[in-house]
């Protein structure tokens, strides 16, 4: 085992007194390694930060909530949106019979939305959500609120003109003033502000969760939408029961649809694990193609150092030849020019990372990306790697040069 430690140690030594002596050439043949490595890390930390930030908008639809709706989230095709359009709606008595039908259901809350501007005084926020539900939504929706309370079952039943507001909305309309007690205006009808929701973010930055108003079902449906589609939302009792709840609720939707065994049904429970299926098959695909391409500046970079290599070899031949005059086996020639290549393209991978960190600073500013150990870790790997296969050739290749031949070469 000593003499293994010293081979390699003497080896480590030789292969570093080479590359200070030939400063300029290892100097650019790292280049092609320090690109490959820059844009392999980028693509690498851009991928996961998009990942991680779909992941945590995405779980504001709650693992545990079945939603079900008149259309699926994904339609494949133009054929299978018009066969969906056709379905009948959902009506409030179907919602009715449904949330007195299921067992392992620990909250059914059914949700219409639209879009209105709301006015508070001289105060006007556009495009505002309007979501009409019941007391309920507090628990599908995974709700907290920051201050007031909530809907209670008597004003979602009674139809009593209150709200409840998103904390955009809150900070848009009352600037400096509590919005508890106040009235807002919803396309002129007047409603009293009882709680304000605790911020949630973007959905999928597409639109934020905060701007929004929740008003009693009964309201919603007299005065903005008078015969809606309903929307919903089931939550389960316990997230191990998860698919028992949802062939539950398959079951009872189909008895109060009366969709005979040979229909299909026509109606869709959707749930959160299909938006995550088809954006780790997207981001999947984009990262192959990315990380093919991006690749291909390390296998330049690779080619440019065995092409090194190969001339190293060449201009020391002589040398290699005294050493295996005197004793040296083949294995430490071996692990002479493995490391030499090895260390080159550690360098680059070390430099890569250097660079490429200010310019994830930057990226992180337009999109989500962070540098994770993980992700430091295999760009060192690969770059070392690469050194080791790029100088395999010709490492083989001087170790088993013929002394000989070789002390004979000028």
């Amino acid at each position: 085992m000593r003499w293994l430690v010293q081979e390699w140690w003497e080896g480590l030594r030789i292969a570093w007194d080479a590359l200070r002596a030939n400063k300029l050439r290892a100097g650019l043949t790292t280049l092609g390694i320090i690109i490959g490595i820059v844009t392999v890390t980028l693509m690498g930390t851009a991928i996961q930060g998009i990942r991680r930030s779909f992941t945590q908008s995405i779980s504001m639809l709650g693992t545990d909530v079945l939603y079900v709706q008149r259309f699926s989230w994904f339609i494949n095709s133009h054929a299978e949106w018009v066969r969906q359009e056709r379905r009948p709606e959902i009506r409030w008595a179907q919602v009715r019979d449904l949330e007195r039908q299921l067992k392992l259901a620990r909250a059914v809350a059914p949700v219409i939305e639209g879009r209105e501007p709301v006015k508070y005084r001289k105060q006007r926020s556009d495009s505002v959500t309007i979501i009409g539900t019941t007391d309920q939504f507090v628990h599908t929706g995974g709700l907290t609120v920051a201050a007031g309370r909530f809907l209670s079952p008597a004003e979602s039943e009674g139809g009593r003109p209150v709200c409840v507001i998103g904390s955009q909305t809150a900070t848009n309309l009352f600037r400096g003033e509590s919005p508890l007690g106040a009235r807002i205006q919803v396309r002129g009808y007047s409603f009293e502000v009882i709680g304000v929701l605790d911020k949630q973010g973007d959905f999928l930055g597409a639109f934020s969760l905060d701007n929004q108003v929740i008003l009693p079902i009964r309201q919603m449906t007299a005065l903005f939408v008078h015969n809606p589609d309903y929307t919903i939302q089931v939550k389960v009792r316990d997230l191990d029961t998860l698919e028992d709840a949802r062939e539950e609720v398959r079951g009872v939707m189909r008895k109060i649809r009366r969709l005979s065994p040979s229909k299909e049904d026509d109606f869709a429970i959707n749930q959160q694990d299909q938006f995550l299926k088809t954006f780790n098959r997207v981001t999947s695909t984009i990262a192959t193609a990315g990380l093919f391409i991006t690749g291909l500046s390390l296998f330049v970079g690779g080619i440019g150092i065995m092409n090194i290599m190969f001339v190293s070899v060449a201009e020391r031949t002589r040398e290699i030849g005294i050493r295996k005059a005197i004793g040296a086996k083949r294995r430490a020639i071996l692990i002479q020019f493995l490391l030499e290549s090895a260390s080159i393209c550690l360098m680059g991978g070390l430099l890569g990372l250097a660079v490429a960190w200010p310019l994830m600073l930057v990226i992180r500013k337009f999109m989500p990306a962070t540098m994770s150990p993980f992700i430091f870790g295999i760009a060192l790997l690969v770059s070392l790697l690469t050194g080791v296969l790029a100088g395999f050739l010709p490492a083989w290749r001087a170790a088993r040069m013929n002394p000989v031949d070789a002390l004979r070469n000028e």
